[in-house]
């Protein structure tokens, strides 16, 4: 029987103190503050007092610990799935902001050339698929149940941008997917519809440092 809803949940606060843009950079974990995040989020799910049948992480080393109290609340073991990874970006180790941010440096300006590729990293394009493939096959997979996917925020907003029908090439400041944030679908008919999105860690939110892509 096929899942019943799958819930995109991001990862939390990420402990990185030089402020660089971590991507898929090794040795870049939860801080205190974002384990606390990653338990708001299971907290909201228990809430729901819905059945979870599955639980998928991206493999990287933030989202897996993020996994960890969905994992305990709900007695499951979290599946790795290299789909729903946070996509390549050149700007990888580097700051972004500030008076030697990256983006003041005209060696990379090259990189920034086509912000609706974008022309830094993977493709608006290739993200979509490869989540949407991951979330269609966790949903054929279930037994019933709903699904559990810790991701993170591009892979996840791109999902929504799909979903409602809008153009994937967007501002990244204006990004809807807040640490912790869960982003809810189902299926209705041959196609997924997002159907709810929530905040559970907004309470800690002044306190976090969220360093996103360009």
């Amino acid at each position: 029987m096929p899942a019943e809803q799958i819930h995109l949940v991001r990862h939390g606060e990420v402990f990185n103190p030089q402020g660089v843009l971590y991507g898929r950079l090794p040795g870049y974990g939860l801080s205190d503050l974002g384990r606390r995040m990653a338990q708001a989020a299971a907290d909201d799910l228990v809430a729901r007092d819905r059945p979870v049948s599955a639980l998928i992480s991206s493999p990287l080393q933030r989202t897996q610990q993020s996994s960890e109290p969905v994992a305990a609340a709900f007695a499951l073991e979290p599946a790795l799935e290299d789909r729903v990874i946070e996509p390549e970006n050149r700007f990888e180790g580097r700051r972004m902001r500030g008076v030697d941010g990256a983006l003041r440096d005209i060696r990379n300006w090259p990189l920034l050339i086509n912000p609706w590729e974008p022309s830094w990293g993977e493709p608006f394009r290739s993200i979509a698929d490869r989540m949407l493939a991951a979330i269609d096959d966790a949903w054929q997979a279930a037994d019933g149940g709903d699904v559990v996917i810790v991701s993170h925020q591009l892979p996840i907003w791109m999902v929504h941008r799909r979903l409602a029908g809008l153009s994937l090439s967007h501002d990244p400041r204006r990004r809807r997917c807040a640490l912790s944030s869960v982003t809810t679908l189902e299926r209705r008919g041959a196609r997924f519809v997002e159907v709810g999105y929530a905040d559970p860690a907004a309470g800690l939110a002044a306190e976090a440092t969220d360093v996103g892509a360009v």
